[in-house]
């Protein structure tokens, strides 16, 4: 089977004469699935009640008739606009108490009964109709689920709240214990008398706002389950996704997964960001991860600009191709894009189409038909894995709550993942990234950023890692509170202290400037040197730190911190564990990097990396992608390899 390869296509905003060109054009591109239906539900369903499904049948027809497999969606992410105007009370509302109107998408509350109801029908009435339509290959659920309104605070809201909360707690009292509501007289009597944590004269009780996170990612994941039942009991047969964002925080991942039947994502790297290359692979290992290592699709990508950013950089000649063999790379078995054609009304239509408003004589449209011939001849690498020996936690609660206010400081969540990430992408090291829970034995080496929420059993799962030999790096900000945003049993870092040999005696965070976005440089704070790494700078963090048994490898040098313990090593059982209590600069993270991968036996796709060029291995070939707008060598298992500026390059092991 292929690759797929195709987009949205949404041919409601054309005429007829038009979707007959189309087919012709999608396969002279080499399209071999579209994504239908996505914003349709107006044109499906023009009055409450009375459908009509005359065009989308010819449309399907046209596109089987073309040898194009669809991917049909539900409809269900942006209600026409009947449907408030008859029931404004499925509108969502914001914390401040502004009621979000109609004109844009993603404008009802999840937790409506109303809105859940009529998606239902609606959704019904798809299945019934297209269920067996032999153009049918995937199912596209609702689309970008929270992408806009993640969180609703409209009393509809505050009820399903309520009612979550009685689920998880059982009791009024158990809430008030998991909450610590003994501080600032908040003890509540009555779960009627919880609300969402709307605006509030001062900081949210940490508790609560975590909890509200939670509720309202599994609020969106019920509007999802309800819709996959609905498709599962009349097409069981056929496989259903909804379309992912990458390291998106409202809703948390993990969860989600386990309920698709293929992880399905949206990627847009900025292509004026110097490190959207390094980005998008972290993405792209994400979203592998969250499969569990099994192929994934890219739903969504652009082939040049899109429209939503203060100034929308155009993919210079070759990095759509080789961004789309990064995800090919990494695990995809789909290269998709929004959108096939490029609007000419509406609010995206300044966003890159694969067909542009510039027609064929375009480099746009000359790399999409390129493109899709070349995915045609991949069709070896569909299905195969993406070996990796290092893996980094990642875990939304941690991120939920350590981006709160009254913390410690300020710590972007993501973008200190990111630090680590990239330096182990600039060596070709592939990474998986793991939840708290996850069976962490097949790895050689764990990264820890900031596991700020930590259950005891999670804890204890690092420790036992380390115990049976694994090597296990940990960062400032780790074990903070439990699971109920209380203070770590025992203190900072729980039992993980002992596997560590270390204390947190204090926090003592550098001031100035964070790290501002992704790939933002970040302000020097405290110098910090040892025998392993000398001169280096942190950034960002620091904390008076205790070694209990730890080699100190590093020590903060002047000010109040100076000769505290900066890095330290700790040999548990059979393994070896590193605590960082700064983020290092680039060339001390790397020492410390070479040292802990070393260590663990890690060996890189490239023994010598070369600047600016990824290679990554999936099943047994080896993908290499400059992302340089200069020729690249690139030496292999003895051989030389030349890489044109932005080239690609997919080579067979057995060849090499």
């Amino acid at each position: 089977m292929p690759i797929w390869y195709g987009g949205d296509y949404n041919p409601e905003q054309w005429p007829e004469e038009v979707w007959e060109e189309d087919v012709r054009l999608m396969q002279r591109g080499g399209i071999t699935l579209a994504t239908v239906g996505v914003f349709s539900w107006a044109r499906l369903e023009p009055r409450e009640g009375e459908f009509d499904f005359g065009w989308l049948d010819r449309v399907l027809d046209g596109l089987h008739a073309g040898g194009i497999r669809v991917d049909l969606a539900t409809a269900t992410a942006s209600p026409p606009p009947w449907l408030p105007h008859a029931y404004p009370e499925v509108l969502p509302v914001t914390a401040d108490g502004v009621t979000l109107s109609v004109g844009s998408r993603q404008h009802y509350c999840p937790s409506s009964p109303v809105y859940r109801r009529l998606a239902a029908r609606l959704v019904s009435a798809i299945a019934e109709r297209y269920g067996s339509h032999p153009a049918l290959e995937l199912w596209h659920v609702n689309n970008e689920y929270g992408c806009h309104v993640a969180h609703c605070y409209c009393d509809v809201s505050a009820k399903a709240f309520r009612e979550w909360l009685r689920a998880r707690y059982g009791s009024v009292e158990r809430l008030n214990e998991a909450w610590g509501t003994a501080f600032w007289s908040q003890q509540y009597g009555d779960f009627a008398e919880v609300y969402p944590p709307r605006a509030m004269p001062t900081f949210t009780n940490p508790g609560h706002a975590l909890d509200f996170d939670r509720f309202s990612s599994d609020e969106l994941l019920d509007c999802y389950r309800m819709e996959r039942d609905i498709l599962r009991e009349v097409t069981p047969e056929v496989p259903i996704t909804t379309n992912f964002m990458g390291f998106f925080k409202g809703v948390d991942y993990w969860r989600w997964a386990k309920e698709v039947d293929v992880v399905s994502d949206d990627s847009y790297p900025d292509p004026a960001d110097p490190d959207s290359p390094a980005y998008g692979a972290m993405v792209r290992d994400l979203v592998r991860s969250l499969g569990a290592g099994r192929p994934w699709i890219l739903m969504e990508q652009a082939s040049s600009a899109v429209n939503w950013r203060r100034r929308n950089a155009a993919k210079p000649a070759g990095m759509n191709r080789g961004l789309s063999y990064q995800a090919l790379g990494r695990g995809a078995d789909g290269i998709l894009y929004f959108q096939w054609r490029q609007s000419v009304a509406g609010a995206e239509k300044f966003h890159s189409g694969m067909l542009p408003h510039s027609g064929t004589e375009t480099k746009t449209w000359r790399e999409i038909e390129q493109l899709g011939g070349e995915l045609a001849g991949l069709d070896r690498v569909r299905g195969t894995r993406v070996p990796a020996d290092v893996a980094i936690l990642f875990d939304w609660d941690s991120w939920w709550s350590i981006e709160q206010e009254a913390t410690p400081g300020e710590i972007p969540y993501v973008q200190h993942a990111f630090a680590w990430y990239r330096e182990l992408h600039r060596r070709t090291v592939t990474a998986d990234f793991v939840s708290p829970s996850a069976d962490l034995s097949r790895y050689r080496a764990v990264i820890v950023p900031s596991l700020f929420v930590a259950t005891a059993e999670a804890l204890a799962g690092l420790d036992a890692y380390v115990r049976a030999g694994g090597r296990l790096l940990v960062t400032f900000q780790t074990g903070i509170t439990d699971q109920d945003a209380h203070i770590t049993e025992g203190g900072y870092l729980g039992v993980l202290a002992e596997t560590l040999g270390v204390r947190v005696e204090e926090f003592a965070p550098p001031a100035g400037p964070d790290l501002a976005g992704t790939g933002g440089a970040p302000v020097p704070g405290t110098a910090f040197g040892g025998e392993l790494i000398r001169g280096g700078t942190g950034t960002l963090w620091s904390e008076y730190l205790h070694s209990e048994g730890a080699d100190v490898l590093a020590s903060f040098e002047g000010g109040e911190l100076d000769g505290w313990p900066a890095i330290t090593a700790n040999r548990r059982g059979e393994g070896r564990a590193w605590y960082v209590a700064t983020l290092p600069d680039p060339d001390a993270m790397a020492a410390l990097l070479d040292a802990v991968l070393s260590d663990a036996g890690v060996s890189p796709v490239l023994a010598q990396p070369v600047e600016g060029v990824e290679a990554v291995r999936r099943g047994d070939s080896v993908f290499l992608v400059n992302h340089t707008p200069a020729e690249a060598r690139v030496t292999l298992n003895g051989a030389e390899h030349v890489l044109e500026p932005r080239g690609v390059a997919v080579l067979d092991i057995d060849g090499l």
